[in-house]
């Protein structure tokens, strides 16, 4: 029996190859989609999933209530892991992991930078990753102990084993390799390349004791029979024990497999986080392959007239029907698994263009047994899914009416065929206005004035000889013309480094706690970066000496402490006193997305990371770069010149939304394809069925325009219906979309306009090309039997 089932199966795709080419097409592009999508999916699952004991592991976080409002935040102060390891026996180990900086790696002549991370030596203890060589427990010992992946390894010694090798860092002192680390998957937080003993860090006067100093990651482990709730309630008043000064701040544990996707926090309690992001594709991706699965069930119901005679007669001869339903399921199945085949080529072409859009390393798991498995199960459900209404359909039919041929397809007002060729437009609608409004919403923050020019400035970050030969470096490359401008920073100009509760000004409310960005800069910082004065002057040591303890104002910060004579006023902060000299507008750091927070820039006195170069516009920047570099390696020749464009930076500000508008996008198109070749079968079916109809209409002198709008019309008040659902659907979805923006697009009525046309014309062409093709059709040839 099951050899007759596929045998009859082969024979009707073979028989109707066009209907077969669009079945399995619209289901191999919907398989195919969804494919990449859960491979996307299953590597956001996998973040930060790979660590032994992941269990036990936990991020430590702050949580304090300002000014009405609970923040939290994981950076902590790096005295903190001692006190925690110190007071709760609770704790099995705790590590500290600083910020991965560059850091220049001298051997021989042979000079590499790579990003190095400090760790304390129960670092390796407690993430266990994976160690090629060396003793996870003491590797990190040693004040100049170096840990190194295999891939540093590589360049550094070749094919030569690394162990016990002697390497220079930073020009000042030797380091031996005292262990070796096997590739991270990129799916982690940790993004070093080389690791070093925190004792080195204290050992260069870079650790200290201050809890008010939230700069580094503090991680715990807990012990095996350890009550986490328990801990959760002790640790919660830790800093009342420490803190002098904000002994009312929380301490409290977080895991360390949750924070990646669930680890954003609105007034002190978790909020979700990325992980709307996936659930948010799981959805698009469940829709694809349904509308790939709707339009499989409305091709084949759709030649219920052409199977009724087989379902008739197997029914006469004492089929069942149960035994007709598995007949059909086997025949989606088998559909199906032919569609498997075309995706799987599909998404192996897709998958390097892929990756490069998600920033991922995704591929099938050939080698894996649960990826066949899963490949299985998913190739057979979408089978059953697609086929189980045309199974049901088919093999509910009355073999006495199919026999007499008084058998017709149903043509009623509403038709599970209609219903389901409603809800592929409805959702291939609701994601062109999802699309459309992502983009507007980019495009909106892309426009927003930054409040400083971006154009024609780089910066490098300062490291070996730089922070001495500044002063040289400064003259020589504005003596040369490639810049008109150049100051030093403590961060680039995109990125907000550094902030405080701490400032204190007249007036001052001692229980305001409202946070105001740092920044410190050198002179002429307003004239490089571009700045917009309101009032007062830039930073100019050479006529104000005293500007090294003066600062500089943004609007906001000037509103936040009510300042209505600003300049001359002093601001405390750092146990320095700050005379405020201007008042610039407010401009852009962190996230365009939102409102700019306040803002004081210090003056020289601070501490600098960061030399900003405005390029001379008279130049290209490929010479004034040429000068530049030669400069800057005359000055610092053990390190290679590096620098970024400003401007390039900030756009990564926008990478994010990116990609989900390009995601989105590609998406909307895949439904809409899908969608049509479903549509391009009907109308193809339907011409097929009323081909006497249009031909005695022709012979009775119809016109093939009239014809075409016959076919055409029930086709387009489908999309009408589909785009009144839609409508109100996206509207909803994107309202919630864009609350989370303080700045945001306002939804406009010409996006659904926009929509809905864009669907209608595309439908229209789609089955226009059938109903014209019918129309034009000798009526003799569907006439002469008559």
């Amino acid at each position: 029996m099951i050899k007759n089932y596929l045998l009859v199966a082969w024979r009707n795709l073979w028989r109707k190859k066009s209907f077969s080419i669009l079945n399995i097409t619209g289901l191999s592009i919907g398989m195919a989609a969804a494919v990449l999508i859960l491979l996307w999916i299953q590597s956001e699952m996998r973040y930060d999933q790979g660590y032994a004991n992941k269990e036990r592991i936990y991020d430590v976080w702050n949580r304090f209530k300002k000014n009405g409002e609970i923040n939290c935040w994981r950076t902590t102060p790096k005295v903190m892991a001692s006190a925690i390891q110190a007071d709760y026996p609770e704790v099995e180990q705790t590590t500290r992991v600083n910020y991965p900086t560059s850091v220049l790696f001298s051997l021989g002549d042979k000079r590499i930078t790579a990003r190095t991370c400090a760790v304390d030596s129960t670092f390796l203890n407690i993430f266990e990753l994976p160690l090629l060589e060396g003793n996870r427990a003491k590797a990190l010992d040693g004040l100049y102990s170096l840990v190194v992946t295999q891939d540093l390894a590589k360049r550094l010694f070749g094919d030569e084993n690394p162990m016990g090798k002697v390497v220079k860092l930073n020009n000042e002192h030797n380091f031996t390799v005292t262990g070796v680390l096997k590739e991270k998957p990129r799916n982690s937080r940790f993004n070093f390349e080389c690791l070093v003993s925190w004792a080195y860090l204290r050992f260069m006067g870079e650790d200290d004791s201050f809890w008010g100093n939230n700069s580094t990651s503090t991680y715990v482990k807990l012990k095996k029979n350890a009550s986490f709730d328990a801990m959760q309630a002790k640790i919660l008043t830790l800093r009342k024990k420490y803190d002098k000064e904000d002994p009312d701040m929380e301490t409290f544990l977080y895991p360390v497999t949750r924070t990646y996707l669930h680890g954003r926090f609105e007034n002190g309690k978790e909020a979700g986080g990325r992980i709307e992001i996936v659930r948010l594709f799981g959805i698009i991706a469940g829709f694809i392959l349904l509308v790939a699965c709707i339009n499989f069930m409305n091709l084949s119901t759709a030649r219920s007239e052409k199977r009724a005679k087989e379902v008739g007669i197997r029914k006469v001869v004492g089929a069942r029907r149960r035994s007709l339903i598995a007949q059909f399921l086997g025949e989606s199945v088998l559909m199906s698994l032919l569609a498997a085949v075309v995706a799987v080529l599909i998404v192996q072409l897709a998958l390097p263009a892929f990756n490069k859009l998600v920033d991922r390393q995704l591929a099938l798991e050939w080698n894996n047994g649960k990826f066949w498995l899963g490949a299985l199960v998913f190739v057979i459900a979408t089978g059953l899914l697609a086929g189980s209404y045309p199974a049901l359909f088919l093999s509910s039919f009355k073999p006495v009416s199919v026999m007499k041929g008084t058998f017709k397809a149903a043509n009623a007002l509403i038709t599970p065929r209609k219903v389901l060729v409603i809800g592929q437009f409805t959702f291939a609608i609701v994601l062109i206005i999802a699309t459309i409004i992502v983009r507007q919403q980019m495009y909106n923050a892309q426009q927003r004035q930054t409040g400083y020019d971006k154009g024609n400035l780089i910066y490098t970050f300062m490291e070996g000889d730089m922070y001495k030969n500044y002063e040289v470096i400064k003259q020589e490359v504005l003596s040369s013309g490639a810049v008109t401008s150049i100051t030093k920073t403590s961060a680039p100009i995109t990125e907000s480094w550094s902030n405080t509760w701490g400032m204190y000004w007249n007036g001052k409310d001692p229980d305001d706690k409202r946070v105001v960005n740092r920044l410190c800069a050198d002179n002429a910082i307003v004239k490089t970066i571009g700045l917009q004065l309101v009032q007062g002057r830039d930073f100019d040591l050479t006529t104000y000496p005293t500007d090294s303890n003066a600062t500089i104002l943004n609007e906001s910060a000037v509103k936040l402490m009510g300042l209505k004579d600003p300049l001359g006023q002093i601001i405390k902060d750092m146990g320095e006193e700050f005379k405020v000299i201007g008042v610039v507008k407010d401009f852009i750091v962190e996230s365009p997305y939102q409102p700019v927070n306040p803002m004081a820039i210090h003056g020289a006195k601070g501490y600098f990371n960061v030399i900003n170069l405005k390029l001379n516009p008279a130049h290209t920047n490929t010479a004034n770069i040429s000068k530049i570099e030669a400069i800057f390696k005359k000055h610092n020749p053990e390190y290679p010149y590096n620098y970024r464009f400003t401007d390039e930076e900030y756009s990564h500000k926008f990478d994010n939304e990116k990609r989900t508008g390009t995601l989105a996008t590609l998406f909307a198109l895949l439904t809409i394809v899908i969608s049509c070749l479903g549509l391009f079968g009907l109308a193809s079916y339907m011409a097929e069925n009323r081909i006497k109809e249009i031909g005695v209409r022709k012979v009775l002198g119809a016109s093939v325009g009239s014809i075409t709008r016959l076919l055409s019309v029930d086709f387009l008040k489908l999309i009408l219906v589909s785009f009144v659902i839609a409508a109100p659907l996206g509207y909803w979805a994107m309202h919630n979309w864009l609350k989370d923006f303080p700045y945001r697009v306002p939804i406009q009525w010409w996006v659904f306009a926009a929509a809905g046309l864009l669907s209608v014309g595309i439908a229209l062409l789609t089955v226009s090309f059938q109903a014209l093709r019918a129309a034009r059709s000798n009526p003799m040839n569907s006439l002469r039997t008559e």
